[in-house]
């Protein structure tokens, strides 16, 4: 394994049109790679956001043959980065409802890994937004820690954030680097996006490598945007911002070590007997 490598967040505005969603996502992939980046890493809901779920469950596939995953398959190998599709909408052949899936793509584009989102958004945000996920996307069932020729990488997306017991157990497993891609509520996320961010590498001594949504989406839903990237003391590498568009960042996993050297709190945990 390397020590060092750079990574990009892709910012997106995805909306009901899979083929345009994908077309924007493959050209900025393509202006990462010849920044130099090695691991791209693109939003939750890379590949439709519609806020009509009757004709949005018409668009998608199942995984076995999905042409949105084969493309992205073919963007790795074309481009030779290993990509993280943050998430897209899967069928699935033996339910009525979706799964909200993140897939880790190889150079070689083979898929690496795969994770179902563990915790569905189901909250009332004031005013007229509330969202209920459990009425559309079956949760997944199981956290998810991968190999990346740099390091062991946990997988989460969007709601997963508010979890920190997830992040901690990642970690513990082996984690250097967690991956955040969301689609954050523009209400939650000037509130809580940049801390939460931050108190995850902070408490981990990881990387926190988060892609974001941004700006407005079909049924008035908006999104905060600022995809981060955050080392492992908790500094902001590089934010997105507001528009579309990509961020990158290098990545020198000495500095895990050296944060979990300087407070070991990974290894301080105690049962507390409750």
């Amino acid at each position: 394994m390397t020590s060092r490598f750079k990574a990009a967040c892709i910012q997106m505005n995805t909306g009901a049109d899979v083929a345009e969603n994908l077309g924007a996502a493959a050209d900025l992939v393509r202006r990462a790679r010849d920044e130099g980046a090695d691991l791209i890493a693109l939003p939750e809901n890379t590949n439709l956001m519609d806020a009509n779920y009757a004709a949005m469950a018409g668009k998608v596939s199942v995984e076995d043959g999905n042409p949105e995953l084969e493309s992205f398959r073919e963007l790795a190998r074309d481009t030779g980065a290993w990509l993280l599709i943050g998430s897209m909408k899967v069928a699935l052949p033996d339910a009525d409802k979706m799964a909200n899936r993140s897939f880790l793509i190889s150079a070689d584009g083979e898929v690496q890994a795969r994770y179902d989102k563990l915790h569905m958004f189901d909250v009332d945000l004031g005013g007229a937004e509330n969202h209920r996920e459990s009425n559309h996307y079956r949760a997944g069932d199981k956290a998810v820690l991968t190999e990346t020729p740099w390091c062991k990488m946990g997988l989460s997306i969007c709601y997963d954030l508010r979890f920190a017991y997830l992040y901690r157990q990642l970690a513990q497993a082996g984690a250097g680097v967690l991956t955040v891609p969301a689609a954050f509520t523009r209400i939650s996320g000037e509130a809580h996006w940049h801390v939460l961010l931050r108190a995850r590498a902070i408490e981990t001594g990881c990387y926190v490598i988060a892609p974001a949504q941004c700006g407005d989406h079909p049924g008035d839903r908006q999104t905060y945007g600022h995809s981060l990237i955050v080392d492992p003391w908790g500094q902001v590498l590089a934010d997105g911002g507001e528009q579309t568009g990509f961020i990158t960042a290098d990545i020198d996993l000495a500095e895990v070590a050296e944060a979990r050297r300087k407070i070991p709190a990974l290894t301080h945990d105690r049962d507390v007997g409750l």
